[in-house]
């Protein structure tokens, strides 16, 4: 009996020996795209999301990245756990939080002019309903699961002459039309345009040397891609948001607790307002004679441009139908009045 207690406690101490050698489990690892890499604020507020996190059994590895394409093609490859990016990038693993991200679909215009703060409450709501537990579903496409969604700015058009301020005046432009994003060229080729291929990369540099008449980005953009270089003189940014961005975190759910996405996406809805202060410090920065204001008449059209457009692309498969429908209900929600919530356009899809 002695010698069997012995082994026993031999055998006992061998195993908690080796639990003791044992590696630690690994944590996740999260490539995080910021136009300025690892002393940008989107990755500061990714740092703090890794630290708030822990609490969730999750151990977030950050990893920098200014090139978006890459940081998709590691996530894709196996080679991070999670990743986060624009829509346009993220929408292939969710294609109804991608549809956040469409041509005016969080845009309010009330009488003629642009609400900018009525478009962010659109884009607030439509966060907040995917954040609730009851949306859990719509959020998981196969292993891949929303993690969180968070504004980035209104993107508005930029352009090198100021005299390009109607729908009828893009006729025969050359505008950055992204590749990865087949939308924006079905877009430009209907209103006459030419779209000139681009990536996240290069677009800044195409308007500020003149390959392209006009670009659309936010205005966090504006002083770290020197686009006064390409506005020039004659140029300016037109006061109207073509669609609103936004950063998704997109995950690798067999690589995170159970919950955690919940978790998550709460958390990101929590520094919404956060980000809205950084979109509107960015906003003041720019030169107040830069930007130009259109008149009622051609807000509307570009209003009805960007309906029609987005409708046709999503019948064409290019936007999300459930998505739509759901932002359309918000932005109906808040602002009733108009004329298109009187009709069935986006709300009969299936």
């Amino acid at each position: 009996m002695k010698l069997v207690n012995t082994t026993s406690k031999m055998g006992m101490a061998a195993l908690m020996a080796c639990a003791m050698a044992a590696p630690a489990q690994a944590g996740q690892k999260i490539c995080v795209y910021d136009l300025l890499g690892t002393s940008g604020d989107l990755f500061n507020m990714a740092k703090d999301y890794a630290v708030a996190m822990q609490k969730h059994g999750a151990a977030l590895e950050l990893k920098g990245y200014t090139d978006e394409r890459v940081a998709s093609e590691d996530y894709r490859t196996g080679q991070c756990d999670a990743f986060i990016a624009t829509a346009f990038r993220t929408r292939q693993f969710n294609a109804v939080a991608g549809a956040v991200d469409t041509l005016g679909a969080t845009t309010i215009v009330r009488d003629g002019k642009i609400n900018i703060a009525d478009s962010y409450e659109v884009v607030r709501k439509v966060i907040q309903t995917y954040s609730a537990p009851q949306a859990s579903k719509l959020m998981v496409e196969g292993i891949h699961e929303v993690g969180g969604i968070l504004p980035l700015g209104a993107a508005y058009p930029v352009v090198n002459d100021r005299k390009i301020n109607t729908v009828e005046a893009l006729a025969g432009k050359r505008i950055a039309s992204f590749d990865y994003d087949k939308a924006q060229a079905v877009m430009i080729q209907r209103i006459g345009a030419q779209p000139v291929s681009a990536d996240i990369t290069n677009f800044s540099t195409k308007f500020n040397n003149g390959s392209v008449d006009m670009i659309a980005a936010p205005t966090l953009a504006y002083k770290p891609l020197e686009l006064h270089k390409g506005i020039g003189k004659n140029g300016a940014i037109a006061r109207f948001p073509i669609l609103i961005l936004s950063y998704q975190v997109i995950l690798n759910k067999t690589k995170f607790p159970e919950g955690f996405g919940l978790h998550s996406r709460q958390y990101w809805l929590g520094q919404f307002d956060r980000a809205l202060q950084l979109i509107k410090q960015a906003d003041a920065g720019i030169p107040p004679g830069t930007w130009m204001d259109l008149t009622p008449e051609n807000s509307y059209k570009y209003t009805l441009m960007l309906r029609e457009s987005r409708i046709d692309i999503a019948e064409k498969g290019l936007y999300d139908k459930r998505g739509l429908k759901v932002i359309k209900k918000i932005r109906c929600n808040v602002n009733p009045g108009d004329p298109e919530c009187a009709t069935k356009s986006e709300e009969d899809w299936k």
